[in-house]
């Protein structure tokens, strides 16, 4: 078995995860996850000021906080920190004078060489994990990467102490599910989580703690966390980590393709959840590449709607703005929910209404933009006022996923003796293509109730939900915790269907979805394409990333089963 830990789920993480797990208990190897689409972004823009950037900083302080530690016990790190320069993390990590050995991967990098998108900023295929193993074998302390999957520094690290081979498909499927599961930091251990109620007062007071994975030989895995943290590890914990962020009951990364619907989970004990008879088959020929581009300037203003006649003052103002606002620009207005009546405080009063703007100029949304709106101030509804003065514009960017042959991004090995290595390809590959097939954009309206007597109840007094962006796609997962009844979960199987998620979120009413029946872990995934556009650092919408997409829907009213609410009774009975 290998004892492996994370200390960041994203760029931004706590700072003192690294040292924190290093000294709450035994592990064999501490990792981070320091990117995402987002961040890939934020990295390339670092570079066009100085490009001998594009790294997690954060990291290179946590290493220099907590390296001689790690040494004393024989704690190997390995993170995807090096983003766009793990050459220069890997220098930087060696300048600090320490005695670790660090090597570092790369090979994902494809500015300037991928023909679909010549002038990308960034241009990153996702690599696998045997060029991790392969340092952590060559007895590197360190190990750094530019784009590999999240999970891949998981897989190492398990790959190395087990000795699997290319096709060990179960073992690898094993831990990449068991990587997905620690990627995101707290999020396993009761961060974002909807039953966070649930969780005792004492978790819940502490800080959580960060998720821990303990791998087999087979592949099998116990997540937990270390004694005398916050949070919680249970099978629902682990269950809304799984349902983020994916998009179909297989899961496609370089190293295997992981059959979701095979997974298993149990718990075994206070704070440890076993995950076993996960299965896997060869990877896809090809690898999925995350492209940034730069896609011009937006810009915003925020107006403060406060009393009567909400509607009639939000009218009155878009008609002025309208007809003072250049042609040219991408306008888009926010909604808004008219406050409750007679409100103890003016907050309470008020609502927001935002006008956004985007344009390849950013000319065309500065000024242009901001001048119409504010010498509106005495000449509009009453109570005219905004959330903030004029901003300037700031730039934008636009994912898209791409899809190259292997041989285009060779992961190569930069071991500490200077040597390199180039990382063999896979054995053999999937039959079906790496690249999503077209998705139907059907939108009929179907009306779909239950049979016999219902209730018009919250989703979330029976479903929990876990939600999050790929690109411009939006995930759901939605599950029936434990302790509720077998009923409820074949319910949920029976109904949700791309209509009655239509209905349940207008949104998404023009939109594609896919829809992904996971009876083993009591629940179904959803992904609706283009909700957000064209990625978070483009969208306009109020949620970009769609993290609170699934406590919207939660919050919806459905038809319920009679026998399957929660306490039992009723607030609108139907027949």
């Amino acid at each position: 078995m290998i004892t492996i830990g994370n200390c960041s789920g994203f760029y931004g993480d706590r700072f003192s995860a690294m040292r924190d797990m290093l000294e709450g208990g035994r592990l064999d190897v501490i990792t981070g996850d320091y990117l995402a689409e987002l961040t890939m972004l934020i990295l390339g823009k670092d570079t066009l000021k100085d490009p001998s950037t594009g790294y997690a900083k954060t990291f290179l302080r946590q290493v220099a906080d907590s390296i001689d530690l790690a040494l004393q016990r024989d704690v190997k790190i390995v993170s995807n920190a090096g983003g766009l320069n793990p050459a220069g993390l890997a220098a930087a990590i060696e300048a600090l004078g320490t005695s670790a050995k660090v090597a570092y991967v790369d090979g994902d990098d494809l500015r300037g060489r991928l023909d679909s998108h010549p002038d990308a900023l960034t241009a990153n295929a996702y690599l696998g994990a045997f060029g991790i193993a392969h340092a952590l074998d060559a007895g590197a302390d360190i190990v750094v990467t530019g784009r590999v999957t999240d999970a891949s520094v998981v897989v190492g690290p398990a790959i190395a102490h087990h000795g699997w081979k290319r096709d060990s498909y179960d073992e690898l499927a094993g831990a990449v599910v068991a990587g997905h599961v620690i990627e995101c930091g707290t999020q396993a251990t009761g961060g974002n989580f909807s039953g966070f109620l649930t969780m005792s007062p004492q978790a819940r007071a502490r800080p959580l703690g960060f998720p821990v994975a303990e791998i087999a030989v087979d592949g099998s895995s116990i997540i937990t966390k270390q004694d005398e943290t916050g949070g919680t590890v249970t099978v629902d914990t682990v269950t809304a980590q799984l349902l983020y962020e994916i998009q179909g009951p297989l899961y496609l990364g370089p190293d295997v393709t992981t059959d979701l619907t095979s997974i298993r989970l149990e718990e075994v004990g206070i704070d440890r959840v076993a995950i076993t008879g996960v299965t896997g088959t060869p990877p896809p020929a090809t690898l999925k590449v995350a492209v940034n581009s730069l896609g011009g300037y937006r810009n915003s203003a925020e107006f403060v709607l406060t009393g009567p006649d909400i509607d009639a003052k939000a009218a009155w103002l878009r008609d002025q703005l309208d007809a003072e606002l250049p042609i040219g620009p991408d306008y888009t207005w926010s909604t808004y929910r008219v406050p409750a009546p007679d409100s103890p405080t003016e907050e309470g009063a008020a609502c927001i209404l935002r006008l956004s703007a985007r344009a390849a100029d950013a000319d065309a949304v500065g000024r242009a933009l901001t001048a119409p709106a504010i010498e509106l101030a005495l000449a509009s509804y009453p109570g005219f006022h905004v959330t903030a003065p004029p901003g300037r514009p700031s730039p934008f960017g636009i994912y898209k996923a791409a899809y190259v042959r292997r041989d285009r991004a060779p992961e190569t090995v930069h071991l500490p003796d200077g040597s390199t290595y180039e990382v063999p390809a896979p054995l053999a590959y999937a039959e079906a293509s790496r690249a999503p097939a077209e998705t139907s954009r059907a939108t009929g309206k179907v009306t779909t109730r239950p049979t016999g007597a219902t209730s018009r109840r919250e989703l979330g007094e029976l479903v929990y939900a876990r939600s999050g962006d790929k690109g411009g796609d939006a995930n759901l997962g939605l599950w029936v915790p434990q302790g509720r009844s077998d009923a409820a979960v074949e319910w949920l199987l029976d109904t949700v269907t791309p209509e009655w998620v239509r209905q349940l979120l207008p949104e998404a009413e023009d939109l594609a979805i896919d829809i992904t029946p996971l009876p083993h872990l009591r629940g179904v995934n959803i992904v609706i394409h283009d909700l957000l556009g064209e990625g978070v650092a483009a969208s306009t919408r109020f949620d970009p990333q769609a993290k609170g997409l699934g406590e919207w829907a939660r919050s919806r009213f459905v038809d319920m089963p009679l026998n399957l609410c929660p306490d039992g009774s009723t607030s609108e009975t139907i027949r």
